[in-house]
């Protein structure tokens, strides 16, 4: 192969794998929506098969007494799992941002992404 073919098979290796990879940080970089959520916390895990991550949900009721809604949340800063766990059960507000059109899950199931826990003034001394 002459020096011409060889760079041609560089340029089209080299140039779907630099625009995968900018795909990637830029989905990831670049946030869609930031904000707080508060409910019961119901559960923290760690799941998956080949990528594992962290996954919780939170229960958020507007009215006593009516079914929650169940908010389903990705967790990719393993710093906030030993809060998450330390407010099982209780009410928190959780700060998340949100990040659209990841191609894959290795990210998070979601695409809500907590950043920090916040336990509510009256449940502090709770369990």
């Amino acid at each position: 192969m002459s020096g011409t073919g060889w760079k041609r098979l560089g340029l089209a290796v080299g140039a779907p794998i630099v625009l995968l990879v900018a795909y990637f940080w830029l989905g990831l970089w670049i946030t869609y929506s930031q904000g707080d959520r508060a409910g019961l916390l119901q559960s923290v895990r760690r799941t998956g098969r080949l990528c594992k991550t962290n996954e919780g949900e939170l229960a958020m009721t507007t009215v006593p007494g009516v079914m929650p809604v169940i908010w389903n949340f990705s967790v990719p800063d393993d710093e906030v799992i030993p809060k998450l766990r330390d407010a099982l059960g209780k009410q928190v507000t959780l700060r998340y941002s949100e990040h659209r059109y990841l191609p894959t899950n290795c990210f998070g199931e979601t695409r809500f992404f907590v950043e920090d826990v916040l336990v509510s003034e009256g449940d502090r001394g709770a369990r």
